[in-house]
């Protein structure tokens, strides 16, 4: 029996997930999991990307404790953040968090000569501040002269594991210097931030095959012999690959510490509506583009959860939340207020009184402000993704951890008129071993690797209550409104 497995690294967490075919279907087995998470270190909030690969590998050998002794294995991760490498081929320090306030104000500076729509035509990328421009812009110049090579993420993992060095196209588009037209990366854009094209290692699509674990790695950890894939690294372009959406007319909401809404295209749109609702471009596998919007996920639940002591479990928040009426309060969820506060209960509860609301104060007021709120906004992308496209996205599906919360996606459907279909919740894990699969010759392409985990998974729908909420999201819409008008 083949083996697959993916390496899932995420803000708070990583897992080793492992995928085996059997009786035409995938079934999947968590191996390993550990934590994850950034720490003040040196001046700047920073990953400890040494743990990673000392987990990476401590779930390496469970696997050949289970019987297995060979497997494939794809890594992918969050995105944006990046590490250095000297020219000895190691980093010259742990690599800074998209979290870091370093690059506040840093797209003002930048694009203060450099318009954005001049930068939104070269890459059809979304603004967002920690976008990996703004930080190469922020970034300490002698640290950047003596940089042989800039990776991303899990480029960097890969790099460790097998010694070769590659940029991956769905991760490398998140940076926000990728040329739409020409494939690579700007010339202007990489100017602008004193870096050059040879620092990035070579571009390669997702599927490609990096190579075998290097064999000092054996002499250290009692491990399989690993064949590492390049599969879709970036987390939401692997969770796209595993989410099993039908026809034309579908969208997809990969629901985690980060909500990813959007819909899969052949050819980017980088449009003036685009560049105004502020879509993004990213690279997809298999040719195609993640048009989509980046909002606040659950992480606002994630710090809740954690301020009230862990006291409860999501499930139980959700219940609570499920008791208290929706909608008692209009919050921009996505206000840049909410992206790293010192604490968020304090300031959702200020953000409600400065806007004279009702404050929750309860767990489950609070996760209910939080999920209808999603909710809400979910709603109102959806109606500008309808508008940018012109027509009606007939479904939505919802992966990742937010696939559980049937709450919030029972209020999605019913605000934004569509089917939701929910599920699998580790679409991220199984994007990576389709691609992995379809690299293998196991599944002949992305179309049958989408009917295959549709048949593997348990999927929840959830249909439109007709009337159940009448104008809400218009008030909603119009509060957005309001907001905006008094920030000009």
């Amino acid at each position: 029996m083949k083996s697959y497995i993916a390496v899932d690294i995420g803000a708070s967490s990583g897992r080793l997930i492992l995928g085996q075919p059997q009786d035409g279907k995938i079934v999947l087995q968590e191996v390993h999991r550990f934590s994850n998470g950034f720490s003040m270190h040196a001046g700047h909030d920073r990953w400890d990307v040494d743990h990673l690969i000392d987990e990476i590998f401590l779930g390496l050998e469970k696997v050949k404790q289970m019987g297995i002794n060979e497997v494939k294995l794809g890594i992918d991760t969050w995105a944006v953040d990046y590490v250095l490498v000297g020219a000895d081929g190691h980093k010259l320090e742990d690599p800074i968090s998209y979290r870091d306030k370093r690059t506040h104000n840093a797209i003002q500076e930048l694009t203060s000569d450099l318009p954005r729509e001049y930068i939104y035509e070269k890459t059809g990328i979304q603004f967002q501040d920690f976008n990996t421009l703004y930080q190469l812009y922020k970034e300490n110049r002698s640290l950047l002269l003596k940089s042989d090579k800039i990776m991303m993420m899990p480029d960097y993992l890969g790099y460790v594991l097998t010694g070769n060095a590659v940029t991956e196209i769905t991760n490398a588009s998140t940076t926000q210097m990728l040329n739409l037209r020409v494939g690579l990366f700007d010339k202007d854009l990489l100017d602008k931030v004193n870096v050059s094209q040879d620092q990035f290692p070579r571009l390669v699509e997702s599927g490609s095959i990096l190579g075998n674990v290097s064999y000092k790695w054996h002499k250290k950890y009692d491990i399989p012999e690993v064949e590492v894939i390049t599969v879709a690294t970036h987390d939401t372009a692997s969770a796209v690959v595993g989410t099993p959406g039908k026809g034309d007319r579908w969208a997809f909401l990969s629901s985690g510490t980060w909500s990813l809404l959007g819909t899969e295209l052949n050819v980017p749109e980088n449009g003036l509506q685009a560049f105004r609702e502020n879509y993004t471009n990213e690279w997809g596998a298999y040719g195609t583009y993640r048009f989509l919007k980046n909002i606040m996920g659950l992480w606002v639940a994630q710090c809740v959860r954690h301020e009230l002591n862990d006291k409860y479990s999501f499930g139980e928040l959700a219940a609570l939340a499920d008791k208290v009426k929706p909608f008692e309060q209009f919050i921009d969820i996505n206000d840049d207020r909410f992206t790293n506060p010192n604490n968020m209960i304090e300031e959702l509860q200020a953000y409600c009184r400065e806007t004279n609301q009702k404050i929750p104060t309860t767990p489950g007021e609070l996760f209910q402000a939080i999920y209808s709120n999603l909710s809400l906004f979910y709603a109102n992308e959806l109606a500008k993704l309808d508008e940018i496209l012109g027509y009606h996205i007939d479904t939505l599906n919802i992966v990742g951890g937010g696939s559980n919360v049937a709450l919030m996606n029972q209020l999605t459907s019913t605000l934004a008129d569509v089917e939701v279909i929910a599920g699998p919740s580790e679409a991220t894990a199984i994007g990576n071993i389709m691609v992995q699969m379809i690299a293998a010759e196991d599944v002949e392409n992305i179309n049958a690797g989408r009917r295959l985990i549709a048949k593997s998974f348990d999927l929840k729908r959830f249909r439109p209550e007709k009337n159940k909420y009448g104008d809400i999201l218009s008030q909603y819409q119009e509060f957005l409104k309001n907001k905006s008008k008094e920030m000009v």
